[in-house]
């Protein structure tokens, strides 16, 4: 009998020690929600489209699943039926809880590992600075159409302020979390609006665990660091050639002068097209010095009479090329562009010397190489 209880005592040990190492458990809580309605489990692994795992049915305001543990790094999300919000959240083969909020889906949120836990950390921070820029743009709307400048200009610099601290905020969640997939997710979208450097971006995939510097998303961070170092500063800008709106080809070379200007813009570009008297004042006052600028239109296929019409209006009397191609320009992403205006100002010998100059300092750094007179 002693030997028979030993035997069944470690098989139910066996088993449970089986189950903790198999599988998780998702339970959650689903306030005013009715019974029988149906939450859509979806999961994205590597740079896949997401794909639904699992429906759950809640009942009696509660809802369970069990899941398979596993090495591949994914990000699921929750979606209820006929609401549009989606719940985010990390499997990391540990038990979660979530809670839900049928009155307030958005700050529904998934618990339990470190990774979901940081995750509602950051999403709360992002949730306050975005209330208060919506809080913002109201008061600016107001004291734009009441014609008060003073409030206007005020609102502007906390709103730059804010812009800063939330870029700072991400920059210090990501070097705090570096072994997290949402934090290579935060980093990629960093780097892509160019609110990180390759040499800071670099610095966080260096210290990646092997996990997670084996994730598809990882892969694709390290080639656009690769293709952004090719036109960083310090490199040889890389050559290209394309039509003129006389529907030559030019290229680069051929367009270079003691000090060049690569102008990323577009008709369609407001920012551009204000920067654009700028550009030309300082074009005027250095072209005879030795100053090329070769602009590259970002403008769709069927707008080449406003490209054209664009570069008369503005006086843009440099050389001009572009493929109509919009944001697939081969040129664009060539040098990285992935937002405009961009230049690049290259030395006589085709290097890269400084970038996204604008306003007064274009001016500044034109005067500091070939002189005020």
């Amino acid at each position: 009998m002693r030997r028979l209880l030993f035997t069944l005592l470690t098989a139910i040990l066996l088993t449970s020690c089986a189950g903790d190492s198999d599988t998780f458990t998702l339970k959650g809580t689903a306030n005013n929600f009715e019974d029988g309605t149906e939450i859509y489990v979806y999961s994205v692994k590597g740079t896949n489209q997401p794909k639904v795992i699992d429906t759950i049915t809640i009942t009696k305001g509660a809802f369970e699943a069990t899941y398979p543990k596993s090495d591949t790094l994914s990000v699921n999300y929750l979606t209820v039926k006929n609401m549009r919000a989606n719940i985010v959240y990390f499997p990391e083969n540990e038990d979660m809880e979530a809670t839900l909020y049928k009155d307030s889906i958005g700050s529904s949120f998934v618990s339990g590992g470190k990774q979901n836990d940081s995750f509602r950390t950051f999403s709360k921070k992002m949730r306050s600075i975005n209330e208060q820029k919506q809080a913002d743009i109201k008061e600016f709307r107001e004291a734009q159409a009441s014609g008060d400048t003073a409030t206007v200009k005020k609102i502007q610099e906390e709103n730059l302020a804010l812009s800063e601290q939330e870029t700072e905020y991400k920059k210090e969640f990501i070097n705090n979390n570096k072994n997290s997939l949402f934090s290579v997710m935060l980093l990629s979208e960093m780097l892509t609006r160019k609110a990180m450097t390759a040499e800071e971006a670099n610095d966080v995939l260096d210290n990646l665990s092997p996990k997670v510097a084996a994730s598809p998303i990882v892969k694709q961070i390290e080639a656009m660091i690769a293709n952004a170092k090719k036109a960083d500063i310090g490199s040889m800008a890389p050559n290209f050639s394309a039509p003129t709106p006389e529907g030559e080809t030019l290229a680069l070379k051929d367009a270079m002068g003691k000090y060049t200007i690569i102008d990323f813009w577009a008709s369609w570009c407001k920012p551009c097209r204000r920067e654009n008297p700028n550009v030309v004042k300082v074009y005027e006052k250095y072209h005879d010095k030795g100053l090329n600028i070769i602009s590259v239109s970002l403008d769709r296929q069927k707008q080449k009479d406003k490209w054209i019409k664009a570069i008369a209006d503005d006086n843009m009397d440099w050389y001009h090329v572009s493929n109509l191609q919009f944001w697939q320009d081969p040129i664009a992403r060539q040098y990285n562009v992935r937002a405009i205006p961009a230049t690049f100002l290259l030395d006589e010998n085709g290097k890269i010397i400084d970038k996204d100059l604008r306003g007064p300092a274009l001016g500044a750094k034109m005067e500091s190489l070939l002189g005020s007179k």
